[in-house]
């Protein structure tokens, strides 16, 4: 868990004037379908405003237990809720959220004194520290609450700016390590692969905003954020326990627990009963489904390359021997899990679902 970080009362006040100097008085700004504007500053989120960035203070920084892997790409997460309105709790699916909400995610590196992407660098969560003399923003994607369901809009950083760019694009990044990443930001077809969580309903949704994701102290303050939502107004009807996932590093808490909150972040918007992977019969959502939906001892549905040479899906106490850690650990396009958003393998994250598929007892037979 990361630890607290004392910033002192004087630090609070000048950040809080410096964010309403930067974003000045104006509200944001809530645009219709057939009116998205050109610029991510047209909707008065966030402006670059010199080397730092800045929120509007009506918006609402938050992260997540254990986040989805998106290349190394640190992520700063904001939501905004219209004046007056309020989400409404749900314990385990996606907060139902007021029409006119947005949710921003914005996604940057870390550069070395070579101007290269450091992929291991760390990120305190306070959007104050992000410098863009040592930092690049890649992009900031929007999901929009319209009146007929959530709308997604990828905007591209250039300059002062990021631009609406509705096919993605595809750029290449030269890593500290002297490797070079092709880095895929998503079109706005592909945004929906992944939001629309249930796929015969066909409507995104958002992922991150949900209970067990946001029950964790929030990343400056260290309020708890449920609670920091409910006394801003910003959440109503919410009931205790909360539930909660592990971050994936919280040794404190089971390996299972961990494994299974990872494989709900990255893989539950898809394998759930109702999702886009929902006939491939593997359930990695976290909800009690039986062993073999949890992919024990479960043979795939269609045989071929993605199943790297194995016979199932989890192999009790031999994780190179199992097909969900050959995806996880696989660059290659028609076997590697999740399909979109990775084109690096998630060291921390393959060894944590290593170590649990190692640790699982019984046979397949």
């Amino acid at each position: 868990m990361r630890a607290r970080r004392f910033v002192p009362l004087a630090h609070r006040v000048a950040l809080l004037l410096f964010l309403i100097a930067g974003c000045g008085e104006d509200q944001v700004r809530h645009h219709a379908a057939e009116q998205y504007p050109e610029r991510l500053s047209a909707w008065g989120l966030m402006e670059k405003r010199g080397d730092t960035l800045a929120l509007h203070p009506s918006t609402t920084v938050y992260d997540l237990n254990t986040a989805l892997f998106t290349d190394y790409a640190q992520k700063l997460r904001a939501v905004y809720i219209p004046e007056g309105q309020a989400a409404t709790y749900h314990p385990a699916d996606t907060f139902e959220f007021p029409v006119g909400s947005i949710i921003s995610k914005t996604f940057f590196y870390p550069l070395n004194t070579n101007q290269a992407v450091m992929t291991e660098a760390a990120w305190s969560g306070d959007p104050s520290d992000i410098d863009t003399r040592k930092h690049h923003l890649v992009e900031t994607r929007l999901l929009v609450k319209q009146a007929d369901g959530w709308d997604a809009l990828p905007y591209v950083w250039s300059g002062d700016d990021a631009y609406l760019t509705l096919t993605g694009d595809l750029q290449q990044f030269s890593l500290a390590s002297g490797e070079t990443l092709n880095y895929l930001v998503p079109s706005k077809n592909q945004c929906a692969y992944c939001h629309a969580t249930n796929h015969t309903a066909g409507k995104l949704l958002p992922i991150g905003p949900k209970a067990r994701h946001l029950n964790r102290p929030h990343p400056v303050s260290g309020e708890n954020q449920l609670d920091q939502w409910q006394r801003k107004g910003l959440l109503r009807q919410a009931v205790l326990p909360f539930p909660a996932n592990a971050a994936m590093d919280d040794t404190k808490t089971s390996l299972a627990h961990r494994a299974r909150s990872y494989l709900d972040i990255n893989c539950g918007h898809c394998h759930n009963a109702n999702g886009a992977a929902d006939t491939s019969g593997l359930l990695l959502d976290y909800v009690d489904h039986p062993a073999d939906k949890l992919g024990l001892c479960k043979p795939p549905i269609a045989a071929g390359s993605g199943s790297g040479g194995r016979l199932y899906s989890i192999v009790p106490g031999h994780a190179s021997q199992s097909i969900l850690s050959f995806r996880l650990s696989t660059t290659k396009p028609a076997a590697m899990m999740p399909e979109l958003g990775r084109a690096l393998v998630h060291t921390e994250g393959v060894e944590l679902i290593d170590e649990w598929i190692n640790n699982l007892s019984g046979e397949c037979r």
